[in-house]
């Protein structure tokens, strides 16, 4: 299906794509209007310039061990969305509460990662049928989950390198597969993005320059880039010009800063000015805070909620 005629569904709003093809997530993600929450917002914290999401554990030692309750605390603080890399092992009971309580706060959800997919379990790039199969399963799955929590958007990873077979042929492969299951997604209005990573050099995708060269060979508004500025950093750095050459295929951020994977503030990443230009490129959607928190306890989730308004004051 071409672009231009690709008429994207929402579970909670009618979802668009920008004129420069990045997704605008208040309608994709379902953010809803912060006016229609006018009054709930004069009671907590005022929301911050971006939309960061918070993941399960994050708030815990002030909410407790209830995902619920940590969204409500988040809420609270001035956040409006999350992201569950594990959301598709819920129960789906759990997965409608959590996508109620969304929907209820006008939060938006982010990503969560493909169901059966892990970072080396699947190889799309050996072209396997089984490996194809097992895919096209899983976006299947995807499809369900998503209609729970009130998503459009899935992580997606290639998986290994095949050692044996040329990297142009890999390359071909893989782009055949996520065409495969773009198929499956596109008429649900789901967009898998894919995620370069840094973990082990076995992992097939690894740059954004790599992915942007997928997604338009697929040639849908299914299949973006996942711009992991934790992940980019480690592998090349050059933060910034980098997201440009890519930033028509951008279909969602997420934060981490290096070393260490923490916070904002606790490494070399210079996240206010990061943020700043995100903010000036126009983008509206989640920024995923995929990353753990430096200090512990309330003191350390504190010290995180301040770290990320420091960094978000770029205004």
């Amino acid at each position: 299906m071409k672009r231009r005629n690709f008429v994207q569904g929402s579970v909670l709003a009618g979802a668009s794509l920008l004129t420069t093809g990045v997704l605008k997530a208040a309608t994709l993600t379902g953010c809803a209007d912060p006016g229609k929450n006018a009054a709930a917002v004069a009671t907590g914290d005022k929301p911050f310039n971006l939309n960061y999401g918070i993941h399960d554990g994050m708030f815990k030692s002030h909410a407790g061990d209830d995902f619920i309750d940590q969204i409500k605390f988040a809420y609270d603080k001035g956040f409006r969305a999350i992201e569950d890399n594990g959301m598709s092992g819920r129960p789906a009971d759990q997965q409608k509460k959590i996508g109620e309580t969304l929907a209820r706060l006008g939060m938006a959800m982010g990503v969560f990662v493909q169901p059966g997919l892990g970072n080396d379990s699947n190889m799309l790039a050996t072209g396997k049928a089984d490996q194809v199969e097992k895919f096209i399963a899983s976006c299947r799955e995807a499809v369900e989950v998503a209609k729970r929590v009130g998503s459009k958007l899935v992580t997606v990873v290639p998986g290994d390198f095949a050692r044996n077979l040329p990297i142009g042929v890999q390359t071909g492969n893989v782009i055949e597969a996520i065409k495969k299951g773009t198929a499956v997604l596109e008429p649900h209005g789901i967009i898998m993005v894919l995620e370069p990573l840094s973990d082990n050099p076995d992992l097939f995708l690894r740059t954004p320059d790599q992915a942007y060269a997928i997604c338009k060979a697929v040639g849908s508004p299914s299949c973006k880039i996942l711009y992991d500025m934790y992940h980019v950093q480690r592998n090349q750095g050059n933060i910034i010009p980098t997201l440009d050459l890519v930033f028509d295929e951008i279909g969602y951020y997420q934060v981490g800063d290096n070393p260490g994977r923490k916070e904002p503030g606790t490494g070399e990443m210079n996240y206010k000015n990061i943020f700043k230009h995100i903010y000036s490129k126009g983008y509206k959607g989640v920024v995923g805070m995929e990353h753990g928190t430096a200090g512990a306890g309330k003191e350390g989730e504190l010290a995180l909620i301040k770290a990320y308004r420091e960094a978000d004051s770029f205004m």
